[in-house]
């Protein structure tokens, strides 16, 4: 199968951890007859250094001609230390999603039986989680109507959704239940926010057409507690955009460590995956950040963009070998530590 990936390394340790995942997609390739075609495009803040726009028409032409878009990390701390920057790298990342209509983002959380120690909640707790968030991505809050007051001395941000897109993540989130444990958690603020009540009753609409599931309603507040306190009782989790920002970070630690998570956005135009972490620009070039999180990224890329749920699995299966037998970057090994492209080729050989 020939297939064109749209490689947007990104800024930070973006470019490093992106290579490994390459490799990796190379040895699938190599190993199911497969031909993927990897074409590099600009994002983020070396996209602003070098054309003025966080997301530029090329990048954007480079997705939609794409059959899927492999993502690094986005982020300068330039831009982050200057709050009057009228040009910032996550610009281009709300406009990247909101072009390629990148409604729906699944973020998966578990834990590895060999990494339980590296996580900060005991054992006990985190022994087992295996839950998935739905966030609704290109409205909310983050899209709405913001600005300040004439006198500078005020501001505002507009949270705005319809039913349509309420519903539109919803299905997502019903549906991935009846794949899973048939349970469905929706996170909202109903006791306080009007959008909140129209997500509250859009999906109570639904549930007529999902009677085997079970559904359930949660204030966001309580969810951050229940994360923590039992994250096991939770199947599929869908909410918001802010909310599932929020959630999913919170949720990441429990695998014990950042770099651990994969992601996928799913779009009306293409897909995009990407690790759950920045661009940590601390760690760039300095061969130490974890590639794991993109190397399970493009595994949900064969799987989700290209129903290549074999190659997927292998992918996943050479990764769980690696860390089963100790080694790791140094933020989750303490003995058999190696750096980025050396983990990287250590799961290359797996495969």
């Amino acid at each position: 199968m020939n297939k064109k990936i749209a490689v947007l390394a990104g800024d930070g340790i973006g470019p490093e951890i992106t290579k490994e995942a390459i490799n990796v997609l190379k040895k699938v390739a190599d190993k199911f007859g497969h031909q993927f075609d990897f074409r590099q495009g600009l994002v983020g803040g070396v996209a602003i250094d070098q054309t003025k726009n966080p997301f530029p028409g090329e990048t954007l032409k480079l997705c939609l001609d794409s059959d899927a878009i492999l993502f690094g990390a986005i982020g300068d701390p330039k831009y982050d230390n200057d709050p009057t920057a009228r040009i910032r790298p996550e610009q281009g990342l709300l406009a990247m999603r909101k072009e390629l209509g990148l409604y729906a983002n699944i973020r998966p959380v578990f834990v590895f039986k060999s990494l339980l120690d590296r996580s900060p909640l005991k054992k006990e707790i985190v022994d087992g989680v295996d839950f998935v968030v739905v966030r609704e991505l290109i409205s909310g809050i983050y899209f709405g109507e913001r600005g300040r007051s004439n006198d500078n001395k005020s501001a505002f941000d507009t949270s705005e959704y319809s039913v349509d897109e309420i519903a539109r993540i919803a299905k997502v989130g019903f549906e991935m239940a009846g794949k899973r444990r048939k349970k469905l958690t929706v996170v909202d603020k109903a006791n306080v926010l009007e959008t909140s009540r129209l997500w509250r009753e859009t999906i109570q609409n639904m549930e007529k057409d999902y009677s085997d599931i079970e559904v359930e309603y949660m204030f966001v507040d309580n969810a951050a507690q229940q994360i923590i306190k039992n994250p096991t009782r939770f199947d599929v989790i869908v909410t918001e955009n802010m909310f599932g920002d929020i959630l999913t970070d919170e949720a990441s630690v429990i695998s014990g460590s950042l770099g651990m998570l994969p992601s996928a956005s799913l779009g009306l135009k293409t897909s995009l995956f990407e690790p759950i972490h920045g661009s940590f620009p601390k760690a760039a070039g300095q061969n130490i950040a974890n590639p794991t999180g993109i190397i399970l990224s493009a595994a949900m890329l064969l799987e989700e963009a290209f129903e290549m749920v074999e190659e997927g699995a292998v992918i996943r299966n050479a990764v769980q070998k690696v860390l089963d037998d100790g080694f790791g970057t140094r933020d989750i090994a303490t003995k058999k530590v190696m750096g980025t492209k050396e983990f990287g080729q250590k799961i290359v050989g797996a495969l």
